[in-house]
């Protein structure tokens, strides 16, 4: 090529006039400008492939540097990387996380048709086809939640604060990895079942693997910025306290005053608008953007209620934790899935309860019977009553606050993987079964960077009076490792002589023991001592201030910038 153009370079610079009107000149001519036209095409051609060649290499290194704080590396190098907008869209870190997530909404997709096609499979078992539904909630849930985290990955560091944002994003992914593990855990209560978990769990797995990255990279980049800002600012930043962007000016100032007014009015009676919580429920807004309080009256409400994610910012008052009972009695051994026996289930956002007991009455023989399940972001609860036996209360995702409440049960009867601070409750083990043995916690973390764990801080523990007199016949514990990287902190509390000394018991053999991070912190009474506490390496005894009020409601849960719109009594802090 550089021969060709010198030859050329010759026949110009030589100063000689060339007639351009004979037949040869002519044609030299043509052959002059169809090689100048072919270098230039290939001086192009071989520019842009460079051009190409260095985007697309400085793509790939962005991602594999993104992808060396995951836990799956590999998977998430090979699923970024493949997809044809990798080399246009990823410029900056924030752009591999956003692929990341949008190549991770197309497999929640393609799960979801997969799972929509089990359904309608013949020969299911009652329990089955609700494990199903259960999934089928659960990946619409995660899609919402993957579709969140873009709309806050787009925003970033602009509509909300640095820390809100930090704490928004965590929490959206934590809560989309728990869908995948809710979906799964469905299948697990028969061997019959385990034969179609078998078929979902590849897709539902390497979902999970999928959002396991992408809080990796999120927490990543916003520990990071966050580091930053604290060196730029000279000082420890304080969670911000302000009021939710949706809360208006007049439900402030009713909060504020302790003076709420009912929407509606619920009466087994007739008195009021609606007869059963569940119709008021319905016919309550979807999406609102002010609270909606449903006053439920006295009297017992026998019946199952659904909160959907739809039905945002709702509230129940009863008239009295011990007044206003809303009971039923679903079990799994009744064929519900543990999930789905929730006498209330709390979906819809910014949910507020006060004043009401929620109850199972299944009983200590029907295994899992949930009286009260939770996946309901920035949702609280006043003094409300929790009564059941085995799985009673189920903080099942996002941010959850508990206050002046009292949770009864047997096995287990506070689970799940929510963000949840349990303060100044009274938490009671009753009697179980013959045989049986009390767990008052199984927290379900499956992975270190979600943001999730079970705090119980400036708490009654004890016995119901049924167990009180038989209690060395059935040992009671502190909780056990129901997933991997399990998290729970009992601190500033009265503990009885209730608990055993063991305090914490295994869930099965060795698993999770190193892993999991169960912490005490200055609580008090028999029950109390450490000194013969189990001796596992996720254990600790919490001597240091700053490490405990890493778990206070101010810094667990993000309580500042949202406890103080919901009207109840709380602490931030130790």
């Amino acid at each position: 090529m550089r021969q060709v153009k010198d030859l050329f370079a010759g026949v110009i610079d030589s100063g000689k006039k060339i007639n351009f009107s004979s037949k040869r000149s002519k044609l030299l001519l043509i052959a002059f400008v169809s090689v100048l036209l072919l270098v230039s095409a290939i001086v192009g051609i071989a520019v842009g492939v460079n051009k190409s060649g260095e985007s697309s290499s400085t793509a790939h290194a962005l991602v594999k540097s993104s992808c060396s704080s995951t836990f799956y590396p590999e998977l998430c190098y090979s699923t970024i990387t493949s997809h044809p907008q990798v080399t246009t869209k990823v410029k900056t870190q924030k752009d591999v996380i956003e692929l990341a997530v949008k190549i991770t909404e197309s497999a929640v997709q393609k799960n979801y048709f997969q799972i929509k096609k089990l359904t309608t499979r013949k020969g299911l078992t009652p329990r089955e086809i609700g494990a199903l539904h259960d999934c089928l909630q659960m990946v619409s849930e995660t899609l919402e939640e993957l579709g969140e985290v873009t709309k806050d990955l787009e925003e970033y560091r602009t509509k909300k604060s640095l820390r809100q944002h930090a704490n928004d994003l965590k929490t959206l992914m934590s809560s989309a990895i728990t869908d995948q593990e809710t979906c799964l855990d469905g299948f697990s209560h028969d061997d019959a079942d385990k034969k179609v978990r078998k078929e979902l769990e590849k897709g539902q797995v390497k979902v999970e693997k999928m959002c396991s990255n992408a809080l990796a990279m999120i927490c990543n980049m916003t520990n990071t910025d966050l580091a930053n800002e604290n060196k730029l600012n000279g000082r420890n930043l304080k969670e911000e306290e302000e009021w939710p962007e949706w809360l208006s000016a007049g439900d402030r100032k009713l909060l504020q005053s302790g003076t709420v007014r009912a929407n509606v009015v619920v009466a087994a009676d007739g008195s009021g608008n609606y007869k059963t919580v569940a119709a008021a429920v319905a016919a309550a807004p979807s999406k609102s953007s002010s609270r909606y309080v449903i006053r439920i009256k006295a009297g017992v409400y026998r019946e199952n209620v659904v909160v959907p994610k739809a039905k945002t910012n709702l509230m129940f008052m009863g008239d009295g934790r011990r007044n206003t009972i809303i009971t039923g009695s679903r079990s799994v051994k009744g064929g519900s899935t543990t999930f789905d026996s929730a006498t209330v289930a709390i979906e819809g956002d910014g949910f507020l309860g006060r004043d009401i007991t929620f109850q199972n009455t299944a009983g200590a023989s029907n295994h899992q019977a949930v009286a009260l399940r939770v996946g309901s972001d920035l949702s609280a609860f006043y003094q409300c009553d929790m009564l059941a036996y085995q799985d009673t209360l189920y903080v099942h995702k996002n941010r959850q606050f508990y206050i002046n409440c009292l949770v009864v049960g047997t096995v287990d009867f506070i689970f799940g993987n929510a963000a949840a601070v349990l303060q100044d409750c009274d938490i009671h083990a009753r009697r179980p079964n013959s045989g049986q043995k009390n767990m008052l916690t199984a927290q379900g973390r499956t992975d270190p960077n979600q943001n999730t764990g079970i705090v119980i801080q400036k708490c009654r523990i004890g016995a119901t009076s049924d167990l009180k007199p038989v209690q060395g016949s059935f040992p009671t514990y502190l909780g056990r490792p129901w997933k991997q990287y399990s998290r729970t902190v009992v601190m500033q509390s009265s503990i009885t002589n209730v608990i055993h000394p063991a305090g914490w018991f295994e869930w099965d053999g060795n698993f999770a023991l190193d892993t999991l991070y169960y912490g005490e912190y200055q609580n008090t009474g028999a029950g109390a001592a450490t000194s013969s506490r189990v001796k596992w390496k996720g254990f600790k005894v919490i001597t240091s201030s700053s490490e405990a009020q890493g778990f206070t409601p101010g810094s667990f849960i993000g309580g500042g910038s949202w406890l103080r719109n919901t009207g109840f009594p709380f602490s931030l802090g130790l």
